[in-house]
């Protein structure tokens, strides 16, 4: 059964990117990207993230080797207080996307309380406290 390594090493090749590119582009070794793609290390769900970004394929599958494609995709919203907040900040679409998933994930482990409508600056707070804890 092919491993998160094995898939990685997989499309990688597909995409016809080396593991330097790869490595460079997801701020990691070429070593450490050489014994992840041979099964010797893990590595982080950040980092994870990153490769399946640079890849253009989902964690999901890089994980398990399937894909949890829901047959209709909501379109993403973004909520304008976010909106301001990323350009404000200066985020790239992938920065703000990620903060927003953040926000719903906290939600989402929260929702027995009642939500509250985030402004520029809570938005901005978030993303400040989540760069201190990851970097």
């Amino acid at each position: 059964m092919a491993s998160t390594g094995d898939r990685i090493r997989e499309i990688r090749e597909k995409r016809k990117i080396t593991q330097d590119q790869l490595a460079t582009a997801a701020e990691v070794s070429k070593s450490f990207l050489s014994e992840i793609e041979n099964n010797k290390r893990n590595m982080s769900s950040q980092g994870l993230l990153r490769i399946a970004n640079i890849l253009g394929a989902s964690v999901d599958y890089l994980l398990t080797g399937e894909s949890k494609e829901s047959t209709s995709k909501a379109p993403i919203v973004i909520p304008p207080e976010l909106s301001q907040a990323a350009q404000d900040l200066q985020l790239t679409y992938s920065d703000t996307i990620e903060l927003l998933d953040a926000h719903r994930s906290v939600i989402a482990r929260r929702s027995n309380q009642s939500i509250k409508s985030f402004s520029v600056d809570d938005w901005k707070k978030l993303y400040k406290a989540i760069k201190n804890v990851f970097g």
